[in-house]
Order: structure tokens, then sequence, then C-alpha cells
């Protein structure tokens, strides 16, 4: 813009920019927080290639929790903890964690899923603070209700069987934007609301195709690849009835929270919904569930139920990596601090003027050490320097 408007102001290059990005991040993983025993600690592991795992706690204290009916967001959590490992379990996860407490006391809570190294360290370190309640995520839970409910389905998995084989008959064809969504291999029951909610909605199309006379699409093409579905048609509108309760439950959480008798109302607002057995043994676990962890909570308390935040989290720094997060973890790990929590301009000023390139710089390189990518550089050097041979060789020639 600048150079268009032929304004002589030198521009700062994209990598400062991005070093401003890593500064800001550490500022905010690094300074003081307050001491005090009403935080809530949302912890999680995120992953990418390579044996890696990195450790991020997030905290937002009590007394700060949005009002009712309000999510919590990036900007109402700080960071507490930014910790990439070669390898975790449940000790290392339980060391972690007493590291913490030097920042922000003991919390109140802790609240998370059920990751086996993870369960274990929390629940360990719980044992030893017990005024710790460690509360399990309720998209998690929702999610483990539903491969319980549809794991061994065998029609359920014979649906899945045949989304896949249509999803690949018909994307290079006109019906292409009737695909069945992607399949993800891992965590797939989180995401079995997207392929209930594609069969559904492809049953209206194809019923409505059929009541009128003249449309663009050949009936007998939809058949073909298509017609399938409608023997799945009793399943998906069982599942519609499934699907509406645990949506029910994981709004209801993420919004309100945990709080004494607060399953009451979640049930009260359940009325109508459960018209088949399996809703109904649905809508039982799940209130049987925010019944046992809202009563962790003291009177006139309200919990954390839910840890979206988090995940949502991960999702913006996979956006802000793009393709480099298909080589492992690189500096841009430490914007997993920037994105959280308000950024003011005193805050921008204070990051700017006290934290040095050099700090972030050496941080990077004692917790994140060589990327993969730089490995895959270093591994390969040695064929590259044959081939500059070959070409000098080859030029002299």
């Amino acid at each position: 813009m600048m150079n268009f408007l032929k304004i002589p102001l030198p521009s700062p290059s994209w990598y400062s920019g991005r070093l401003w990005l890593l500064r800001l991040g550490y500022y905010k993983l690094t300074r003081q927080k307050e001491i005090a025993n009403d935080w809530i600690w949302i912890v999680d592991h995120t992953v990418q290639i390579g044996a890696d795992k990195c450790f991020v706690i997030l905290g937002i204290r009590l007394s700060s929790l949005p009002p009712r009916g309000n999510c919590v967001s990036h900007e109402d959590v700080e960071s507490i903890c930014l910790d990439p490992v070669k390898q975790s379990n449940g000790k290392i996860v339980w060391q972690q964690l007493e590291k913490a407490i030097e920042k922000t006391g003991i919390p109140r809570e802790i609240i998370g899923d059920h990751g086996s190294d993870l369960e274990k360290g929390i629940k360990d370190f719980c044992l030893q603070h017990q005024e710790i309640c460690y509360i399990y995520d309720i998209k998690h839970k929702t999610a483990a209700v539903l491969k319980h409910e549809l794991e061994n389905d065998e029609k359920w998995l014979k649906f899945i069987e045949h989304a896949t084989k249509t999803k690949v008959s018909v994307q290079q064809t006109i019906l292409a934007f009737l695909a069945p969504p992607n399949q993800r291999s891992k965590s797939r029951y989180m995401n079995v609301d997207i392929l209930i909610k594609w069969g559904l909605k492809t049953l209206a199309f194809i019923d409505q195709q059929q009541k009128e006379k003249n449309n663009k699409f050949d009936n007998d093409q939809i058949g073909e690849k298509l017609g399938w579905i409608t023997a799945f048609r009793e399943m998906l509108t069982e599942l519609e009835d499934v699907l509406q309760i645990v949506e029910t439950t994981e709004s209801f959480v993420r919004k309100n929270g945990l709080y004494n008798g607060c399953y009451i109302e979640l049930k009260d607002s359940m009325v109508f919904m459960a018209n088949t057995d399996r809703a109904k043994n649905v809508q039982g676990l799940l209130l049987a569930f925010v019944e046992e962890e809202s009563s962790k909570a003291k009177p006139d308390e309200r919990l954390l139920g839910s840890s979206e935040v988090i995940e949502s989290v991960f999702g913006k720094l996979k956006g802000i990596e793009q393709d480099q997060a298909k080589s492992g973890f690189t500096n841009l790990l430490l914007s997993t601090a920037a994105i959280v929590s308000k950024t003011t301009e005193d805050v921008v000023e204070k990051a700017l003027k006290t934290v040095r390139t050099k700090e972030v710089l050496d941080w990077c390189k004692k917790n994140i050490g060589q990327s993969v990518q730089s490995m895959r550089k270093e591994a390969f050097a040695f064929y590259r320097k044959t081939e500059q041979k070959q070409d000098q060789t080859l030029g002299a020639a």
C-alpha cells in the first residue's frame, strides 16, 4: 500500500511481525498472575506431527466466569502453562501441575478430558490437594455416550460404510454437492452429528425431488448413488432425537456451568425430546452425569463444565501456523499465549518494552528445540550436496 501511494516510509518485514506476536505471547505467559483459591485450570495436550506433545493450562477464576447464558471466550482466560514434552505420562502431568501452583496457587477446579496420562496425573494431583474438584468436559462425555450407543450398532456401521463409498462415487459427478462429509479417524464420535445431519438433509432432498415434476437432477442417478439412504430413515429419525438431547445438554452446560440442582433445570428443558427408548437412555445417562458433576460444587458456587475454549484456541493456533503445522511444533507455539486474555494497547506496549527478542528465542530453543522441518533438512543435507556436485560436474563438462 505504501509503495502504491509512494509514501517513502520503511515497512517492517513479516518476520518482525512474527517476533512481535511471540514477544506478546511470552509476556502474557510469564507475567505475574494473582495468587487465589478460586482458579479454574482448563487443561489439555495439543499434538502435531512427531512424538512431541504440548501440555497447556488456561486459567480463569470462578469470580471472573461470564454471567449465565454466556460461554467462556478467549479473552476470558489466562495462559498458565505451555510445556512441550517429548513424552507424557501420569507422573509428568502431575509434575507439570505441581509446578503451575507457583503461578496461581492451588486451583479450585481442573477441567479436561479423560486422556490416560492426563486423567492419571490429575487424579494423583487431586489426591494430594483435596480441595480441588476434577470435572470431565461435557463434549467429551457426550462423545463417550454416543460411542457407547453406536460403535457396536450394525446398522450404524453399515450406514458409515455406505457413506464412505458414496463420497468416492459422487465427488466427480454433478451430485458432488450431496457428498457425505469427511469422517475423522480420531475422535469421530465428537463429530458424529455432522454425518447424522447430512443423512437427514439428504433424505429431505430426495423426498422433495420425488415430489417435484420438473427438476434439474436425474432422479434415476440420485437413486443409483444415494437411494440406499432411504433404508436408514428410521435409524436417522431416532438419532435426530438423540442429537437434540446431546446438543441441549452441551449448550446448557457450556452457557450455565455446573451448580447444585442444575440438572433439574436441564431436565425441564428436555421435556418431549425423548420419544424413543434410545433417546430416553441417552437422556438418563446425561442427566445422571450432570447431577454427579454438579454435586461437586459448593452451595452458591458455579463451576465450569466445558473446556471448549482450549479446543478453540488449538484450532486458532493451527490457523496461524497453516502449513507449518505439518512440520511439528515451531516457535509459533508461543502464539498460543498471545491468543488468550485481553490484548489492549497497554498490554502490547508493556510486552514490547519488557520482552527482548533474545528471551523469546532462548525460550523456544529451551522448550521446543529442533523442529521436524529442521531435522528433515539436516537429514537430507548430504543428498543436496551430492546433487550440487553433479551439477558442477555437468557444468564443467
